[in-house]
Formats: C-alpha cells, structure tokens, sequence
C-alpha cells in the first residue's frame, strides 16, 4: 500500500463507523496487518483471516459489512470464494485486491457482482474509497431487505378478505368489479380496502398498488375472465 493522506476520505469515525464490520482474507500476514491498520486507523471494525475457510466459518455479526479479499489464495481462489458468498446469498460486497495484473480475472469478478478491484500496491485513499463504497451499498440492501420485511408484517396483519381485496386492487380492478368477483357489496369492499390500505400505511391507492407489487401479490386465481379483460 502507498500512502496518500487518509484523513481525505469522507468516512465517518462516529458511531455509524463503529457499527460496520470490515473482513480482510489474504494469505500474505503484512498485508493483512496493513490493511487492518488503515481501516482501524478511521474507526473501522476489522477482522483478518489468513484463509478462505477461517472467514467461511467466522460467525458474522448482523451488520453492515464487507470483504476485502485477496484474489489468489492458497488453497482456494478469491473467486471461488466469491462464488460461494453469490450461492450462500450472504449478499456481501466484495473489494478484490491483486498483484497480478489479470483483466480476464477482474472482468470476471466484476460482472460476478465486485464492488471493485484494486491492483496492489494501491493507494490507501483507494482502498478507503472502496470500502466506504461498499458498506454504503451494503446499508442500502440491507435497508432494502427491511423495508419488505415491514411490509411483510404489516400484510400478515390484514384478514383474508382484505387480502383478497388487496390482490383485486393490485390487478387494476375497481371497487364495483371486485364485489362482483367476490360477490360482496360495493360499500363492503371500500370497507375492507379502506382498512387494507390503513394497515399497510398506504397513503394513496397508487402506493398501495406499489406495496402488493413489491411483496409480489399474484390476481387471484379465481378472476373471471371478463374481470381480466377488464384490468386498467
């Protein structure tokens, strides 16, 4: 690594830092330290494995994180490794560093889902950038993760018939179609959608169709065809 002045990256050193989790994998025991050091060096949680199976069987704590990995190591490659966080759906960013300058390898890594790729010996800002880079986007998935997870919840809390009314909306049919479909009155499925929408924090009916697409809510299969024909 080669020094430029650290105290330029725009990570943070305040609490936001201490909640992340950085894991460095190389086989080359300087270059773990080194890195550890810089990453410390700005308030980062690190943790160093020597080996691809020492992190595989490390027991990772739920925060946002990600891996600087070394990719050639002995035993096992970096991109194996890789493929394995990709098959495990981990979901973790990865930084590759190298000292062989392979572009077939960093095209393959890159197109597998890399954050980034750095050629040792690479600048200390680099590796700063790539990590503060990585963790922003592993916050973000996470974020991600838990906004359907709440809504997950919040679905779990409606009744079946608001569930059904639910789905109907979500497949562009109005409230006169829908008492058709479930042979209900109007005013009785305004009631339910009315309550389906409260429940799902729904502020409008646009954001309420948005909410079923994202939790991945099917029409009905008992919709008639007529009813089809008839979607918005």
């Amino acid at each position: 690594m080669s020094s430029n002045g650290h105290n330029e990256t725009g990570m943070d050193t305040d609490s936001n830092a201490s909640n992340t989790m950085v894991y460095v994998v190389d086989d080359d025991e300087s270059m773990r330290d080194a890195v550890r050091n810089l990453l410390r060096s700005v308030g980062l949680n690190v943790e160093t494995f020597g080996s691809a199976q020492e992190f595989l069987a490390f027991d990772m704590p739920d925060v946002p994180s990600c891996l600087i990995l070394d990719v050639r190591l002995k035993g096992q490659s970096g991109l194996a490794v890789q493929e394995q966080i990709s098959a495990s759906q981990l979901g973790l960013p990865i930084v590759f560093m190298t000292a062989h300058g392979d572009i077939a390898m960093t095209v393959k890594a890159m197109k597998a889902g890399a954050k980034d790729f750095l050629a040792k010996p690479f600048r200390d800002q680099d590796m700063l950038d790539a990590v503060t880079n990585a963790l922003a986007s592993d916050e973000e998935r996470r974020e991600a993760c838990r906004s359907v997870a709440d809504l997950r919840r919040c679905y779990d809390s409606l009744t079946a018939r608001e569930r059904e009314v639910m789905a109907f909306v979500a497949s562009g049919l109005m409230n006169k179609q829908i008492a058709g479909e479930m042979n209900l009155s109007e005013i009785t499925v305004k009631i339910h959608r009315g309550q389906a929408m409260r429940k799902m924090g729904a502020r409008s009916l646009a954001d309420f169709v948005l909410k079923a697409e994202a939790l991945g809510i099917k029409p009905p299969q008992g919709m008639t065809t007529q009813a089809r024909h008839s979607r918005v």
